[in-house]
C-alpha cells in the first residue's frame, strides 16, 4: 500500500468516525456556522496565580474577585448609577453570596425592595460578564435549578416594553415563591465562573500556610485549570510516591512554620509517633535554632512551643540523613558535598565546608553515630516507617496528588504564554543547558521540561519498569535542591547551614544563570524561540522567586518580554516583599497586572466590605480587540472547520452517504 492510499484510508476512517457525530450535510453545515461565530467572539479572560503557600482565605478571595476582575465590571456598569457604598456592596455580595444575604435580612428593613434592586443588578453583572461567550457555553454554566430562569432573564430587558411585564413578573414569583436566597446565591457562583475563562496556577500550592488542602478541594470543583508544578508541590508529590526524604522535608517545613493544619486536620497524618520519639530523644535539648516562625495570630504555649522545637529538630536530623542515603545511591547527582553530617567534627564542634572550618551554634546529636553519621537508629526507622505508611495511605492526599499530575506538568505554553514555576537551566553565556537525566540521557530546554515530567509520572505508574520507578521516586529529592533543577536552579540549599552553622556567610545560595540573565530581552526570546513560541506578542510568565516590590524591583522584566508574578502570597514574605502578591489576568484587551496588599480576613471582606487593596498596573494594551481567532482554541476551531468541510465535501460528492 502506497503512502497516499494509507493517507486516504486513514482521513476516510477519520471522516466516517466524524459523520457519527454530524450525520447529515445540515448537521455538518450547522456546526461550521457556529464555529465560524464563535471564532469571532472576544477572547476569554485568563487568570495567572503563583506561589499560594497554603493561604487559602487569600487564594480564594482572588478567586472570588478575579483579581480585581468584576469590581472593575461593577465600577463600569454602575458608575454615576449607584453609590460607592452600594457597588461595594454588591461586590463583596457576588464573592460571598450566602454570607453577606444573612446579614442584609438581619438590617434591611425593606427585604423584598432589597431583592428587586439586587437581582436586576445582579442580571446586568452577569450579562455582562457573558456576553463574550456562546449561548451555549453560557448555558452549560448555570445552574440545572435556575438555568433557564437565568437564562431567559439574560436575553430579556426590562427596556423592551413588550417584554418588562414579563422580566418583572419573573422576578416577582421569584420572590414570592421564597427562593429569592437561593437564585441570588446562583447567579452570583455564575457571575464569579464566568468572570474567568481560564486559571493558571503557577506552581506551589503547599507549604507555609494552613489550607493547601482547601485549596486544593476547591480546585476539584473549579471549571477550567491548569497548573505548572513548583518545588514545594513536587516536595509532597514526592512524600506521596514515598520519598522519605520528601516527607522528612515536608514534616520540617510544617514544624519551621508551626503549621500542622494541612498535615493533621486536612491529610489526617499522624504525629504522634514523631512527638513520642521526640520528646524521649531531645528532653534534654533546648532546640533553640529549631524555636518555629509564627505567623499570623498563631500562638503557641510553653510546653508545644518547645515539643514542636523538639519535633522540628528530630525531624530535620532524620531529614539530612535520609537525603544523605538518595545521594550517595546517586552518585551522578554530584550532591555528596551536601552530606554534611559526614564533615561534622562532632567533638570540636566544627563543620567543614570547602575546605574551611566553621564553628557550629550547636552540636548536640544523640542518634548520630559519629562513625557512621547517615545511618538511622532502630528508632528513627521504626518512626520513618510509620511516617511512610501514614503518607502512602491518605486516601485524600493521594487524590489531590492524582489532580495535580492530571492538570498539571513541567511547563505549559498558552496563547503565546510561556508558563513554568521558576526557570530554565542556561550556561554562563546564555544557551540551554544540558542536564542529565536518566541512564544519562542529556536534555534542555523544552525537552528537558518533557522528560522530567514524564520521569515524574513514572513515580505513580504500576507498569513503569523496577529501575525506573525507583529513579523516579528519588529525582523528587534532586528536583526539590538540585543545581540544575528546573525549579530550584541554585548552588546549593543551605538548610543545614542556617540551623546549625554561625557564620552567615555559609547561608548564600547563588541563584543559577537564568535568575542572572533572564533581564535580557535577547535571552528570553532565545528561550521562547526554543519552546517553539510564536507571535509578537509572547512573554515568559513565572513565580517563584519574591519580586522586592519595597525595594523598587519590577516585576515586568526584559522589556516586557517576562512577567513574574510571585510578589509573596505567603505571609512569611511579607515583610521582605512589602506587599501580598501579584496576580496577572490577560482578557480582551491586553494584560493588567495586579499588586496585592496582605489580605485581613473574610470575615472582614463580609461585614465590613474590605476587599484585597490592589494597584492595577496595564502592561501591555491590544492595538485591537483579541477574539477566539487570535488563540489557540481558534486554531483548534479551524482544524475543526477545515474536518468538517472535508466532511461536507465527502457527503456532497457520495464519497460517505448521509445517515437520514
Amino acid at each position: 500500500m502506497n503512502q497516499t492510499t494509507a493517507n486516504l484510508n486513514r482521513d476516510m476512517h477519520y471522516l466516517q468516525l466524524l459523520s457519527n457525530t454530524f450525520p447529515t450535510i445540515a448537521a455538518a453545515s450547522t456546526e461550521i456556522i457556529n464555529l465560524e461565530a464563535i471564532l469571532n467572539l472576544p477572547k476569554g479572560t485568563e487568570h495567572f496565580l503563583a506561589d499560594l503557600h497554603g493561604e487559602s482565605e487569600a487564594f480564594l478571595h482572588v478567586l472570588k474577585n478575579a483579581s480585581g476582575n468584576i469590581k472593575r465590571k461593577v465600577t463600569e456598569l454602575f458608575a454615576g448609577d449607584i453609590r460607592d457604598k452600594e457597588r461595594k456592596e454588591l461586590c463583596t455580595l457576588i464573592y460571598y453570596p450566602e454570607q453577606k444575604i444573612e446579614l442584609i435580612k438581619a438590617a434591611e428593613p425593606d427585604i423584598e425592595d432589597w431583592y428587586h434592586i439586587t437581582i436586576h443588578r445582579l442580571v446586568a453583572v452577569c450579562r455582562d460578564v457573558s456576553s463574550k461567550y456562546s449561548r451555549s457555553k453560557v448555558r452549560k454554566s448555570l445552574p440545572e435549578d435556575f438555568g433557564y430562569i437565568i437564562e431567559e432573564l439574560l436575553h430579556e430587558r426590562t427596556d423592551d416594553t413588550d417584554k418588562a411585564a414579563y422580566v418583572s413578573v419573573i422576578v416577582d414569583t421569584i420572590i414570592s415563591t421564597g427562593r429569592a436566597d437561593d437564585f441570588i446565591i446562583a447567579l452570583c457562583n455564575v457571575i464569579q465562573r464566568l468572570a474567568i475563562d481560564q486559571l493558571h496556577i503557577l506552581g506551589d500550592i503547599y507549604d507555609r500556610g494552613p489550607g493547601a488542602h482547601i485549596i486544593l478541594d476547591t480546585m476539584r470543583q473549579y471549571h477550567s485549570w491548569d497548573i505548572q508544578w513548583g518545588n514545594h508541590d513536587i516536595l509532597w508529590m514526592g512524600a506521596c510516591a514515598g520519598n522519605d526524604a520528601c516527607i522528612c522535608n515536608v514534616l520540617r517545613l510544617s514544624l519551621r512554620y508551626a503549621n500542622l493544619a494541612t498535615l493533621e486536620e486536612g491529610y489526617g497524618i499522624n504525629l504522634v509517633p514523631l512527638a513520642t520519639f521526640a520528646m524521649e530523644t531531645y528532653g534534654d535539648d533546648p532546640c533553640e535554632e529549631f524555636i518555629p516562625r509564627l505567623l499570623k495570630d498563631n500562638t503557641l504555649d510553653e510546653k508545644t512551643m518547645r515539643l514542636t522545637a523538639q519535633m522540628h529538630k528530630a525531624i530535620t536530623v532524620i531529614q539530612f540523613k535520609t537525603e544523605a542515603q538518595i545521594f550517595k545511591r546517586r552518585p551522578e547527582w554530584m550532591m555528596e558535598d551536601r552530606c554534611l553530617l559526614d564533615a561534622i567534627d562532632y567533638e570540636k564542634g566544627i563543620c567543614q565546608l570547602d575546605g574551611k572550618d566553621y564553628k557550629m551554634i550547636s552540636c548536640h546529636f544523640p542518634t548520630v553515630d559519629p562513625a557512621n553519621p547517615c545511618l538511622l537508629t532502630p528508632e528513627e526507622e521504626l518512626l520513618m516507617q510509620k511516617l511512610h505508611h501514614s503518607f502512602r495511605v491518605c486516601e485524600k492526599l493521594r487524590k489531590h496528588i492524582k489532580m495535580l499530575l492530571s492538570h498539571g506538568c513541567m511547563y505549559n505554553v498558552s496563547n503565546h504564554n510561556l508558563l513554568f514555576h521558576a526557570s530554565c537551566p542556561l550556561n554562563a553565556d546564555g544557551s540551554l543547558k544540558e542536564v542529565t537525566l536518566y541512564q544519562g540521557k542529556k536534555y534542555c530546554g523544552m525537552d528537558l521540561m518533557h522528560n522530567i515530567g514524564m520521569i515524574i509520572r513514572a513515580a505513580f505508574t504500576t507498569d513503569t519498569d523496577a529501575a525506573l520507578r525507583q529513579y523516579a521516586k528519588d529525582y523528587f529529592l534532586y528536583l526539590w535542591c538540585g543545581k540544575d533543577s528546573p525549579l530550584f536552579d541554585k548552588s546549593k540549599m543551605a538548610t543545614f547551614e542556617r540551623y546549625f552553622l554561625t557564620d552567615k556567610e555559609t547561608y548564600k545560595e547563588e541563584k543559577g544563570y537564568y535568575f542572572q540573565l533572564r533581564d535580557s530581552e535577547e535571552i528570553c526570546d532565545r528561550i521562547l524561540d526554543a519552546f517553539g513560541v510564536k507571535g509578537p506578542n509572547r512573554h515568559i510568565i513565572n513565580g517563584h522567586v519574591p519580586v522586592h516590590a519595597s525595594k523598587g524591583e519590577n516585576p515586568i522584566k526584559a522589556n516586557g518580554k517576562l512577567m513574574v508574578i510571585d510578589g509573596g502570597f505567603s505571609e512569611a514574605y511579607h515583610k521582605e516583599t512589602g506587599i501580598a502578591g501579584y496576580t496577572l489576568v490577560y482578557h480582551s484587551r491586553g494584560f493588567q497586572l495586579v499588586q496585592h496588599e496582605p489580605f485581613t480576613s473574610a470575615a472582614d471582606a463580609i461585614q465590613k466590605g474590605t476587599d484585597i487593596k490592589s494597584t492595577t498596573q496595564l502592561v501591555e494594551l491590544s492595538t485591537h480587540r483579541m477574539l477566539v481567532a487570535d488563540t489557540d482554541k481558534g486554531a483548534e476551531l479551524r482544524s475543526q472547520i477545515e474536518d468538517l468541510r472535508q466532511l461536507l465535501y465527502a457527503y456532497r460528492h457520495g464519497i460517505l452517504k448521509e445517515k437520514k
